[in-house]
């Protein structure tokens, strides 16, 4: 039977990922995701536009406007001579907003005020238009005067007149175009710049369209899972436990043993509740748990050790077997001998007696992994493991076998095909988005999925906090610890 779990592993081939389109969900998922990034980068816009707005020099804006007529000179003008002026008038002066920022025009006004600038210079601050189909010529002056301003305005205009009419078309007795001022500039009260209001709209508008688009580009390009709904994305299996990051994790004795009233070990109580729903191996009361992750270094282990040891202190009878051959290390983590272990038995030079230890209480046994073996796939299908598996089956009410991880060998297929529960830890920045899309497709391809998700190293919200604080509230032990984690947390 295990030959043909192997062969079945080997034929099976990766399917192609289902595409499908991104919904409206899927866009508000991520940015409700990266709400922070939507808050940091609007803010960031915001204050820069604000910043760059008050750095902005005030100018202010005038404009004088000018009028252009035919003149013929002698006086009387019929319909047809008046349809021929217009018609000249209005080609003409498409050349005028040109004309106006020449030397001819602007050197005068330099002269006339007594400006300090060049003609390039007063060139800058000038800007001409000529309104479309008519005969109009406007002339707008943007100085941090606004005196000057208009001053520049009206005598750029007197100028331009002028040279229009004595010096452009004359041909000894008079200019055949006319520019009248019209209206003079007048000095502005108010600055035509900075604009705070629209300066500021734009701001907003533009900082939340950049927040999003970072938000959608950031989740776009991550590569690790961070949340919950990412793993949702990937895997159809339900959360059943989440585990907080705890420097408690990091002892070599499980947190239910050294630290019981602690959070963490209630989160491990809550996992062994969910677990005690989950349907035992047909005809038999006993539950396998098949433990294991996308990658290394994902808690695995940590989680194996520690759901072992809230099971048993539940009661119930638990055999927690290492399975990860290749790296064994349920033994460093109880700091419990590991030389003998499931590579001796399978290998037949050990009983399961010799190899199992107990641990902490009475109803609570270990098998290490032993010494790495050379081949390990081959172990692990041989009909001595079928044979173990049975024998526990039989004799426990909890077998809880940590695996290798999926992405290093698909050893945990072996003991699903058994009737076990798969359960996959994932660990917020450290699982990859590509392992864990590749191995539930794997598992699709199998016929099989997983039973549940322990999500690990999850963020502290407000909702755990309260839910710390409760427990250290009723543990003494923890009082001094509650102190100081208060402290760091403000």
């Amino acid at each position: 039977m295990a030959d043909e779990y192997s062969e079945q592993q080997s034929a099976a081939t990766v399917p192609t990922a289902n595409q499908s389109g991104i919904t409206f969900s899927d866009l508000f998922g991520a940015l409700r995701k990266h709400w922070i990034t939507i808050v940091v980068t609007f803010i960031a816009v915001i204050g820069s536009v604000t910043l760059w707005t008050a750095m902005s020099p005030v100018t202010y804006s005038s404009t004088a406007q000018l009028f252009a007529t035919y003149n013929d000179g002698s006086g009387t003008t019929n319909s047809s001579e008046q349809n021929s002026g217009s018609s000249y008038i209005m080609s003409q002066i498409k050349s005028y907003p040109t004309l106006t920022t020449t030397q001819s025009v602007l050197q005068p006004v330099i002269t006339d005020l007594d400006l300090n600038m060049s003609v390039a210079q007063l060139k800058e601050h000038i800007s001409v238009t000529n309104p479309t189909n008519t005969a109009f010529v406007n002339i707008s002056v943007t100085d941090g005067d606004s005196a000057r301003a208009a001053s520049i305005a009206n005598s750029v205009a007197k100028s331009l007149s002028s040279v229009v009419e004595n010096g452009l078309y004359s041909s000894g007795t008079h200019s055949s175009v006319k520019l009248s001022i019209v209206q003079t500039a007048i000095a502005p009260s108010s600055p035509s710049s900075p604009k705070w209001k629209f300066n500021i709209l734009m701001g907003i508008i533009g900082g939340l369209i950049l927040g999003m688009l970072f938000a959608l580009l950031k989740d776009a390009l991550s590569k690790h899972i961070q949340d919950d709904d990412a793993i949702s994305e990937y895997m159809d299996a339900p959360i059943i436990g989440r585990i907080t990051e705890e420097e408690l994790l990091n002892d070599t004795k499980p947190v239910v043993v050294s630290e019981p009233g602690s959070p963490v070990a209630e989160d491990f109580r809550r996992i062994r509740t969910n677990l005690s729903f989950m349907a035992p191996i047909e005809d038999t009361n006993c539950r396998l748990i098949v433990v294991t992750s996308a990658g290394a270094s994902e808690g695995k282990t940590t989680t194996s050790v520690n759901v072992a040891a809230a099971l048993a202190e539940n009661g119930a009878k638990v055999l927690l077997i290492d399975a990860d051959l290749r790296h064994p290390s349920i033994a460093n983590k109880l700091d419990i001998d590991g030389s003998a272990g499931l590579t001796h038995v399978l290998s037949g030079q050990a009983s399961v007696k010799d190899v199992v230890q107990r641990y902490w209480k009475p109803n609570l046994h270990v098998m290490p992994a032993g010494p790495k073996p050379p081949n390990a796939s081959a172990l692990l299908n041989s009909p001595i493991m079928v044979e173990l598996l049975n024998n526990a089956i039989d004799r426990y009410d909890y077998v809880l076998i940590d695996t290798a991880p999926m992405v290093v060998a698909n050893d945990a297929v072996i003991f699903v095909r058994r009737g076990g529960s798969l359960i996959m830890v994932c660990r917020r920045g450290q699982t990859l988005k590509r392992d864990l899309r590749e191995i539930s497709e794997e598992l699709t391809t199998l016929d099989l999925s997983a039973n549940g998700v322990v999500f690990n190293c999850v963020r502290d919200s407000k909702k755990s906090l309260e839910h710390s604080n409760y427990y250290y509230y009723y543990s003494d032990r923890n009082k001094d610890h509650c102190k100081k984690r208060r402290f760091s947390l403000k």
